[in-house]
């Protein structure tokens, strides 16, 4: 199965830049993974299509501010992505600068050194903290580390509109985007339809926007991220499936992580990275139907939606979904598979 069989042209006007004025004010493209059959709607209306007693796993990963300015002492300019947070003091990075960055370079920020970059391996950078924690650090210089297709800088409105309302656990340095549709009403409206609702953990890293470099798709590596299924989710899995209802996944990070959990073929509590790579042939252990946006061309993502609801069936709603002006990618429209 080779890359190229998972491309499609979008135009670039098609990349939405901003977010709509309401969460829930975007577009759904219902797809029939079945059939292949697409149909137009409004995120607002989703309780039309979700039945009392299916259960919404959605992930409550918390995007932290992980891009940073800085200075090295010769005031040379340095960008910080921070990737992954290890502990209150280190963090894995991923360094822009003029020159190459060598280890022990201090990173200052207004006047004060702040940061080392003690080790690396391949691109990443492991810097240290010389002054405040990692927390403390990134709440007084750190930015929302807004995907690279959207061209502008952060704003101040992106500290919350490129968060989940249900956002808890930070980790993530990209949003769970599936999510960002949902709003207080709408939750509270499917709540009160006898919808479930549980929640995993994941916390997506840089490398979701890696491209596959491969040809052949089978010899891509994927990146790893840090996620986490508790017994309880497991149980609410089960139950649901026991009464016949439909396990949803709200994204593509909840996909992953249910997925994950559920490799011997009965799900059970994970904690800990993933590297699984679901592309079509896969086999689905526990999701029915999938909450999505749309993704980029070429991208693991596309690739695990069309191991859901076939490459053809995917590529035609793609097609449909660019005649009918859909915007695209993170504060774009969604998608609806079941």
């Amino acid at each position: 199965m080779q890359k190229s069989d998972f491309y499609f042209d979008l135009p670039e006007e098609l990349i939405a830049q901003h977010p709509l004025a309401g969460r829930s004010d975007s577009r759904l493209l219902q797809l029939d993974k079945n059939t292949g059959e697409v149909s137009d709607a409004k995120f607002k209306d989703l309780a039309e299509w979700i039945k009392p007693g299916d259960l919404l796993v959605f992930n409550n990963t918390k995007v932290i501010p992980a891009r940073l300015k800085g200075q090295k002492a010769t005031g040379g300019q340095v960008e910080v992505f921070i990737e992954r947070v290890l502990n209150g003091q280190q963090a894995k990075t991923m360094l822009k600068a003029n020159k190459s960055v060598k280890l022990g370079t201090e990173i200052y920020f207004e006047g004060e050194a702040k940061l080392k970059v003690t080790a690396r391996s391949g691109m990443f950078f492991l810097c240290e903290t010389l002054k405040e924690n990692l927390p403390e650090l990134m709440a007084a210089h750190g930015h929302m580390p807004l995907p690279p297709y959207i061209t502008r800088k952060a704003e101040a409105d992106d500290d919350e509109r490129y968060q989940t309302v249900y956002a808890e656990t930070a980790g993530a340095v990209a949003a769970p985007t599936a999510g960002l549709h949902f709003d207080d009403e709408l939750l509270n409206t499917l709540k009160a339809n006898g919808v479930n609702t549980a929640f995993v953990t994941l916390h997506v890293g840089a490398g979701t926007f890696q491209p596959v470099k491969t040809d052949n798709i089978h010899d891509h590596t994927m990146h790893k991220e840090w996620l986490e299924v508790t017994s309880e989710v497991c149980e609410q899995v089960k139950q649901t499936k026991a009464q016949g209802g439909r396990v949803i996944a709200v994204g593509t990070t909840a996909v992953r992580c249910l997925e994950t959990a559920s490799q011997t073929g009965d799900i059970k509590a994970y904690q800990g990275d993933t590297q699984i790579f679901i592309y079509p042939g896969y086999q689905f252990q526990t999701i029915d139907g999938l909450i999505t946006n749309f993704h980029l061309p070429e991208s693991t993502l596309v690739m695990l939606v069309s191991a859901l609801a076939g490459k053809d069936n995917i590529l035609n709603a793609y097609h449909h979904a660019i005649t009918q002006k859909y915007r695209f990618f993170s504060y774009g429209d969604a998608m609806l598979i079941l």
